[in-house]
C-alpha cells in the first residue's frame, strides 16, 4: 500500500505543479512578465532548494519530457507556418540556422573558455549549448506581447526559431561524441549532418504528405482527428530518431506540409496542438527548473553572466551580421533580430545531455544554459515590445481579431462554415460588403436562426454565420472588426494614372471609358477592391477591370486609400530573369511540387 500511496501522492504533486505553473500565467500576462520563466521559478520553488523540498534529478525523464515538447512544438509552430509567407525570407532563414548557429558558438567559446576555466572543445559545447533561439520563447513571447512585426522581420524570426534547433542539437552531440570518445574527423561529421538533414528532410516531407492522405480518406469518429495528427507527429519524430535523422527537423517540415494543405477537421487539429504544446512547455520547464539547484549556481554564477552578455551583446549581433550581409536588410532590421535571439528550453534541454551521459563538468554546462536564458528573458523578453516600436519594425497594431467560430463540413473540403459576431462599426456592418468567395448562410438573432434574407438588414449584435474556403478563412476577419480610421488622399487626386479609393466605378468608367456592370457602378475602388480581391489588400496587389489593371498604391485602416492604373499601352516587356533568379525559382517548383504546397 505504501508504493501505491506514492504512485498517488506523485501525480497529486505534479498535478499541483502544472496547475500552479497554468494559474502564474494569468499573473504573468498581467504584469507583462516572460511565462517561461515564471514556469522556471515554480519548478525551481518546488525543488529541494525551495519551500517545496521536492527531490528531483532523474536526467532521463527531463530528457523525455523535453524531446516530445520541443518536438510537438515545432510541429505546432510549422502547422501554423504558412509557406507563402516564408519562402521569401527562406536563404536568410537557413543561413542563420546553420552558419548564424555556428558563429555564435564560436565567437562565445573563447569568453566561456577564460571566464569557466574551459579547455577549448568544451567551451565549444558551451557555446553550442546556447547558440541556438528558442522557438517557444520567440513565438510566445511575440504574441504575448501584441506585436504585429514587419512581414520579412517575422517571416524570418518564424522560420530561423523553427529551423536552428536541429542543428544546434546535432552541433551538440556531436561535441559531446567528441569529448566522450576523443576523435572525430571531419568526414565523419560532415557525413553525419548530411544523414541528419537529408534523411530528416525526406522523412518529414513524406510523413506529412501521408498523414494529409490518412486525415482525409481514412474515415475516423470525430474528436479523434486531433490525437491522431499529435500521435503521427510523434511517430515521424521517433521514427527519424532511430534512423539517426533529425527528427526536430523532420517534424517541423511535416507540420509546414500538414498546415498548408486543405485537411479535415484543422481547426481542431491546432486548437488540440494548442493546448498540448502550452501543456508540454509547463511541464518542460517546470521539470527543468526542479533541477537546478541554486547553491550551485553560487559556484559559477559571475562567469554564467559574463557568456550571457558576451553571447547577447557580442556573439549574436555579430553573426547576424555577418549571416545578413549579403540579404538586403536595413540596420534595424538587423539589429532587431539580433536582439530578438532568445533563448528558452532548448538551451536547458541541450544542457541536459553531458548531464544524460555522464560527462566531467556536466552540471556547468547546465548551469550556465540556466543563467544564460534567466537573463534572456530578463532583458530580452521584457524589452522585445519596446526594441520593436524604437527600431521601427513594428507595424500598427490592429485591432484584436473577432471571436471567430470555424466548423467543418463533413463530406467535403473545399469550404467550412464560418462565424462572427456583427459589430456596429465594421466594415460588413457599414459599407455591407462581404468578399465574393464567401457567401452568407444564416443568422442568429435573439436566440433564433434566420435566413439573410429573414435578417435582412442585419444588425449590430448578430451572429452571422458564411461559407468561405478555409485557406482564406482568416481573411474575413477584416470585415467584422471596428473600422479603424484612414488617412484621405487629396480629393483632386483622379488623373494622370493614380486615383483615390473613394472615387467610384462608375466615375472612372466615365473617365477612362472603361466597361463597368450596373451592379457595380457605385462600388468606391476600395471596395471592389475589398469584395474581389482574395485576401486582406497589401501594397502591390492586382486587380483587373475591363482593359486595365487596378494596383493598390498605398493602405491605410486596412482599405485601399490610393489606386494606380495600369492601362493596355503602358504594359513593357517584362525585364529577362537574371540566372540567380531562374535558379530560385527552379527550386521554389521543385520544392513546391516535392512538398504539395
Amino acid at each position: 500500500m505504501a508504493s501505491l500511496d506514492s504512485v498517488s501522492l506523485a501525480i497529486l504533486l505534479g498535478a499541483v505543479l502544472v496547475m500552479a505553473g497554468i494559474l502564474s500565467s494569468l499573473l504573468a500576462l498581467r504584469f507583462g512578465a516572460p511565462l517561461l520563466l515564471v514556469f522556471l521559478l515554480v519548478g525551481m520553488l518546488a525543488g529541494d532548494s525551495g519551500p517545496g523540498r521536492l527531490q528531483f534529478d532523474d536526467v532521463r525523464t527531463t530528457y523525455l519530457v523535453g524531446s516530445v515538447a520541443l518536438a510537438l512544438i515545432l510541429f505546432d509552430g510549422g502547422l501554423k507556418t504558412r509557406f507563402a509567407s516564408i519562402r521569401t525570407v527562406l536563404a536568410p532563414s537557413m543561413v542563420l540556422a546553420t552558419a548564424g548557429v555556428l558563429l555564435t558558438a564560436l565567437i562565445t567559446a573563447p569568453v566561456a573558455r577564460y571566464v569557466l576555466d574551459l579547455n577549448w572543445t568544451e567551451s565549444l559545447l558551451v557555446g553550442a549549448v546556447v547558440a541556438s533561439t528558442d522557438a517557444a520563447a520567440v513565438f510566445l513571447l511575440v504574441h504575448t506581447q501584441g506585436l504585429r512585426l514587419r512581414p520579412r522581420v517575422g517571416a524570418t524570426l518564424e522560420a530561423e526559431s523553427g529551423t536552428n534547433d536541429p542543428f544546434a542539437i546535432f552541433l551538440t552531440l556531436m561535441l559531446v561524441e567528441f569529448i566522450s570518445i576523443g576523435q572525430s574527423s571531419a568526414s565523419h561529421i560532415a557525413m553525419e549532418f548530411i544523414q541528419e538533414a537529408v534523411l530528416g528532410a525526406i522523412i518529414g516531407v513524406i510523413g506529412g504528405r501521408l498523414v494529409v492522405l490518412a486525415l482525409n480518406y481514412v474515415a475516423l469518429p470525430q474528436g479523434l482527428h486531433a490525437p491522431f495528427v499529435t500521435t503521427a507527429a510523434l511517430v515521424i519524430f521517433g521514427g527519424s530518431q532511430m534512423v539517426h535523422a533529425s527528427g526536430f527537423l523532420a517534424v517541423y517540415l511535416a507540420g509546414i506540409i500538414i498546415g498548408n494543405r486543405p485537411t479535415r477537421a484543422h481547426n481542431s487539429v491546432v486548437t488540440f496542438l494548442d493546448a498540448a504544446t502550452w501543456l508540454a512547455q509547463i511541464v518542460m520547464f517546470v521539470l527543468l527548473g526542479l533541477l537546478v539547484s541554486p547553491h550551485r549556481l553560487v559556484s559559477s554564477i559571475s562567469g554564467s553572466v559574463l557568456v550571457a552578455l558576451a553571447l547577447m551583446l557580442i556573439a549574436r549581433p555579430l553573426a547576424v551580421a555577418i549571416c545578413l550581409a549579403p540579404f538586403k536588410f536595413n540596420w534595424r532590421e538587423k539589429v532587431f533580430i539580433a536582439w530578438t535571439g532568445l533563448r528558452g528550453a532548448v538551451a536547458i534541454f541541450l544542457a541536459s545531455i553531458p548531464m544524460l551521459v555522464g560527462l566531467s563538468k556536466a552540471y556547468l554546462y547546465f548551469d550556465v544554459a540556466f543563467v544564460v536564458v534567466i537573463i534572456s528573458l530578463l532583458l530580452q523578453g521584457w524589452t522585445l515590445g519596446p526594441a520593436a516600436r524604437r527600431l521601427h519594425v513594428a507595424l500598427p497594431r490592429a485591432e484584436r481579431g473577432p471571436r471567430r467560430v470555424e466548423l467543418d463540413l463533413p463530406g467535403q473540403l473545399e469550404q467550412q462554415l464560418v462565424g462572427y459576431p456583427v459589430r456596429p462599426k465594421s466594415l460588413y456592418f457599414r459599407r455591407g460588403l462581404i468578399p465574393s468567395w464567401s457567401k452568407p448562410t444564416l443568422v442568429i438573432r435573439d436566440e433564433r436562426i434566420l435566413t439573410p434574407v429573414e435578417a435582412d438588414p442585419v444588425a449590430p449584435g448578430d451572429y452571422i454565420y458564411l461559407l468561405a474556403p478555409p485557406e482564406r478563412a482568416e481573411a474575413l476577419d477584416r470585415f467584422f472588426v471596428d473600422m479603424p480610421p484612414s488617412a484621405e488622399p487629396d480629393p483632386h487626386l483622379l488623373g494622370d494614372f493614380m486615383v483615390s479609393g473613394e472615387h467610384t466605378l462608375s466615375e472612372l468608367a466615365e473617365i477612362y471609358g472603361v466597361k463597368v456592370d450596373e451592379h457595380q457602378a457605385q462600388l468606391t475602388l476600395a471596395d471592389y477592391f475589398d469584395i474581389y480581391l482574395d485576401r486582406a489588400p497589401k501594397q502591390g496587389a492586382e486587380l483587373g477591370l475591363d482593359t486595365i489593371v487596378l494596383v493598390a498604391r498605398n493602405i491605410s485602416g486596412g482599405r485601399v486609400n490610393v489606386v494606380g492604373l495600369r492601362l493596355p499601352e503602358e504594359e513593357e516587356a517584362a525585364p529577362p530573369l537574371t540566372r540567380m533568379q531562374i535558379v530560385k525559382r527552379k527550386l521554389a517548383d521543385i520544392w513546391g511540387s516535392v512538398a504539395g504546397v
